[in-house]
């Protein structure tokens, strides 16, 4: 098991979530750029690498499971409010008890989701992607965590746990694959089709929603270039 993939799916979280104590003013600008990025790398590596190589086992069912990722993570986002894809809301009052109870467990399960599937070979590409997704998710969590009055230790304990998810998942799917579990090639197509389609969702949510009514904006085009264009240097690359 990669060391420095545990460390990078970690370590982005953590300091997206850490940079709350950083940054005092308004940086919503800036926080859409990194999401136009990382919306159009994880969009590009989506069409390029992991729908190819799912449907290469010839599971003729696998859309069924893309599908069923898709719409797994619009009920995710009941309940975690869109903090994936970078969206900070304020909590009312009588709101703080039930909190963060329905959004931690929802960023949780998205994150062990999509850990699961990097053992199962080497793909630098959705390590990255991963990453640099959970730099504004934690960004946007820690925000909410800040604004219900929570204290720090306590969101710090809390971004720790969202951090630790994505290498929790990798580590369980490199012990079903090394067979200490059991043998995650009879139902990895299944568990990629589900990332796959959670993928598709929030890729495609931060491309449409970093628009401001539709209006050309160029540091948001050169934002996806250079995402599409990291995820294409990739692709050719490997």
């Amino acid at each position: 098991m990669g060391i420095w993939e545990l460390i990078l799916l970690f370590g982005s979280s953590m300091i997206g979530g850490l940079a709350i104590f950083l940054l005092k003013k308004d940086n919503s600008n800036r926080l859409k750029l990194v999401l136009s990025f990382s919306g159009a790398y994880l969009f590009a590596i989506t069409i390029l690498h992991l729908i190819p190589d799912v449907y290469k086992t010839g599971n003729t069912e696998i859309g069924l499971f893309i599908l069923g990722g898709f719409l797994l993570q619009i009920v995710m986002e009941q309940f975690s409010e869109g903090i994936e894809h970078g969206h900070i809301h304020m909590h009312k009052h009588h709101q703080h008890y039930i909190f963060p109870i329905g959004i931690m467990g929802s960023l949780c399960l998205h994150a062990f989701l999509e850990g699961m599937p990097l053992a199962q070979k080497q793909n630098k590409e959705l390590v990255l992607g991963i990453a640099l997704h959970h730099i504004p998710a934690a960004f946007a969590l820690g925000s909410v965590l800040m604004q219900n009055n929570l204290g720090k230790f306590k969101v710090i304990a809390l971004l720790i746990l969202f951090a630790a998810m994505s290498p929790m998942g990798y580590w369980l799917s490199f012990e079903i694959r090394t067979g200490s579990i059991g043998n995650i090639e009879t139902y990895f197509d299944r568990i990629m089709g589900v990332v796959i389609g959670i993928f598709l969702h929030i890729s495609t949510t931060i491309l449409f929603e970093s628009s401001v009514d539709h209006k050309f904006n160029l540091k948001k085009m050169i934002a996806v270039l250079l995402g599409v264009g990291i995820a294409l240097f990739g692709y050719y690359l490997y």
